[in-house]
């Protein structure tokens, strides 16, 4: 794919950037050279590659969640300040 003033333009108007002509020809050699190494990268054989997305060995290194203390309302409720109906009672927020 060719880099034209018209794409210069185009992207230089959606960043919102007003460019010389200088940094236009810059940007269109730029351009070139990314779109050029895209195409090498296209054209690799990527078959039976398992997709990353992270270059080093990451796992997961928190443990699985597990319930340790069953739905005992009495036992959780003993501390409480007040409680109604078995229920915490906190003081209004809303009026």
């Amino acid at each position: 794919m060719e880099v034209t003033d018209k794409t210069i333009d185009y992207v230089a108007a959606l960043a919102k950037l007003e460019l010389t002509q200088e940094e236009k020809e810059k940007a269109k050699v730029d351009l070139g050279s990314i779109l050029e190494y895209m195409t090498t990268m296209n054209e690799l054989d990527t078959e039976g590659i398992q997709p990353m997305s992270h270059v080093f060995p990451i796992h997961n290194v928190f443990r699985e969640d597990e319930v340790l203390n069953g739905p005992d309302r009495d036992s959780l409720l003993q501390n409480a300040p007040a409680k109604k109906d078995g229920c915490f009672m906190v003081p209004k927020t809303v009026e």
